[in-house]
């Protein structure tokens, strides 16, 4: 599978990486987790991205994989105070949380860790930052991070304390294009693309029950691009190439449940880039259709 150099960092990451908010939010179980984690990393992904609040995910990753932290970057993320009895994005909270994370992980270290999508006044305080950069330097992390959007991205990137960005980029989100990608070069920053195939959501007839789906299902409905009639293979193989196209975008972070997924999106990449024809068709139908408040989606 192809790697790309994730920014300052100097990783050289799969293009594809393993996104376990599913694994989490959907509850599955432990022996299914073990066989999506070890089919991912066979199939030669070497990026596993979790967070500290996706329900049993860093236990279960820990359980199933610590033994092959040599075959792949671990990346997790922080600020929600989810089983401590502190507010989110307090400083005594993150310092903890960290080391909860590193336990729950089975490692004495993290490639990465990340802000989960805190606003720009917190970013501001300085303190939470702070927090990241303390456990650079005692070496619970290589390197820290920002996953957000819009204008909380901004802030981050110009700040200069942070060595990657996450960031949401896909078909139906493609704010980040002109308003971060930019910046994230200029400044030298790795970028993650999240929900990069926009939860493969067109599929759906109806609107989705859980509002995490509504907004990309609302717009893709507006935007009618001509290829989501395709077969899914098909539609998700131009998706994620477009999101893939981005400029300094290292890597895109997909979640699934199914183990053979992981090989069956390796083989939509064979088709190669997207057509600079079909890449400008996708931003001009944005641009036609796209609202004023059509703004990053965390």
């Amino acid at each position: 599978m192809e790697k790309r150099v994730l920014g300052k960092t100097g990783m050289a990451v799969t293009v594809l990486g393993f996104g376990a908010a599913e694994i989490g939010y959907e509850n599955v179980p432990f022996e299914k987790v073990e066989r999506l984690l070890h089919a991912a990393l066979d199939a030669g992904l070497n990026i596993i991205d979790t967070a500290e609040c996706y329900p049993g995910s860093e236990e279960m990753i820990g359980r199933a994989v610590s033994g092959r932290r040599r075959d792949f970057f671990l990346f997790t993320k922080c600020g929600h105070a989810s089983g401590f009895d502190l507010p989110d994005w307090d400083p005594r909270m993150l310092e903890m949380q960290i080391d909860r994370s590193l336990q729950r992980l089975r490692v004495d270290y993290v490639d990465l860790v990340q802000l989960h999508s805190c606003s720009r006044a917190i970013l501001e305080q300085g303190d939470v930052i702070r927090v990241l950069e303390k456990a650079r330097d005692a070496g619970k992390t290589r390197f820290i991070g920002y996953s957000g959007d819009a204008q909380d991205a901004v802030y981050a990137i110009e700040s200069g304390r942070f060595d990657t960005l996450q960031t949401s980029v896909s078909i139906a989100d493609q704010q980040a294009i002109e308003l971060t990608l930019p910046m994230a070069v200029r400044h030298n920053l790795g970028v993650i693309a999240k929900r990069p195939i926009a939860n493969a959501i067109w599929k759906s007839a109806a609107q989705p029950a859980n509002a995490y789906y509504q907004e990309y299902w609302r717009r893709l409905g507006i935007l009618q691009y001509g290829f989501l009639r395709q077969e899914m293979e098909q539609a998700v193989s131009v998706a994620l190439r477009f999101t893939l196209a981005q400029p300094g975008v290292a890597t895109a972070i997909v979640g699934t449940t199914k183990p053979d997924r992981w090989a069956a999106n390796a083989r939509l990449l064979e088709a190669g880039p997207l057509p600079a024809s079909q890449m400008e068709e996708i931003r001009e139908r944005w641009r036609a259709a796209a609202a004023a408040d059509w703004v990053g989606q965390i």
